[in-house]
């Protein structure tokens, strides 16, 4: 398969982002757990352009153990996504993320869960332009859609990000614009806004497309009272199939906002529904 079909209206791509899955009735019936102060919002992470064929279903997982910059660890059971292409450039997304944290006098007792506001979006191709003469393309979309609160928050939101997906050869670049509105804290009267900035970044290392390195870095500026991140990540993706994609990432946060350091392992299953 062209490496160039990752794009815009490409047939089952090689490779997904460091993979997530849905577990949505675990994310809405849990506890909540016992009260603590106003969690720190989950870094911002990259997306990419690929979009799934209609009736693909790709079921993106993450699990991995996270140090905060409080000290706290934070078990991901999991961090997740559920992707299903709709149309040729258009599919509908589930994304939010599960977790169990300690605190910073305990970091790995793992005492209250901490779960993420689900996002519910579509991802929309606008544009593909390919030169299939130097293996070159340039590719943008959107990512837009309403946010659900947790059962400890309040009130909806929102979050949209413009995609630029850049190609030369084997090197892929998917560069993120966007901004947020989350859902309001519980106990808490003011909502997390701001503005993320980040890119993913996708090496190909051979011609059969079995083995990528994987990078990325977001920054997230907030308007609301709360610090701002800038994480950096990295590992590498293993693709046995087109129908599978299992990953191994590290990340480092740089700034007081963020998680501090972790890493995360990751299983990215597809399933054909309807043709």
């Amino acid at each position: 398969m062209p490496w160039l079909e990752r794009f815009v209206g490409s047939t089952i791509r090689p490779r997904g982002r460091l993979a997530r899955v849905v577990l949505v009735a675990a994310y809405v019936l849990s506890p909540t757990g016992s009260a603590h102060a106003r969690r720190v919002r989950p870094p911002f992470e990259p997306t990419d352009l690929d979009l799934e064929p209609s009736g693909v279903l790709e079921l993106d997982l993450q699990v991995g153990l996270i140090r905060t910059e409080e000290g706290a660890g934070r078990l991901l059971i999991p961090d997740f996504e559920l992707d299903l292409g709709l149309l040729p450039t258009l599919e509908v997304e589930i994304d939010g993320a599960y977790a169990i944290e300690g605190t910073p006098d305990e970091p790995f007792a793992f005492q209250h869960s901490a779960p993420d506001n689900l996002w519910l979006a579509l991802k929309l191709g606008l544009y593909d332009g390919r030169n299939e003469s130097d293996h070159s393309a340039l590719a943008f979309g959107i990512q837009l859609g309403p946010k659900l609160p947790i059962p400890s928050a309040h009130g909806g939101g929102v979050e949209g990000v413009l995609l630029l997906a850049t190609l030369y050869r084997d090197l892929e670049a998917v560069w993120n614009v966007g901004g947020f509105v989350d859902p309001v804290p519980g106990g808490e009267a003011a909502r997390p806004r701001g503005l993320e900035l980040g890119v993913d970044v996708e090496l190909n290392l051979d011609q059969a497309q079995h083995f990528a390195l994987s990078g990325a870095i977001s920054y997230v500026c907030f308007a609301s009272d709360d610090a701002n991140q800038l994480v950096t990540a990295g590992g590498f993706i293993w693709s046995p199939s087109q129908m599978l994609d299992v990953s191994m990432l590290g990340l480092i946060g740089l700034l007081s906002g963020g998680d501090h350091y972790g890493i995360v392992l990751g299983i990215a299953p597809k399933l054909r529904l309807f043709e």
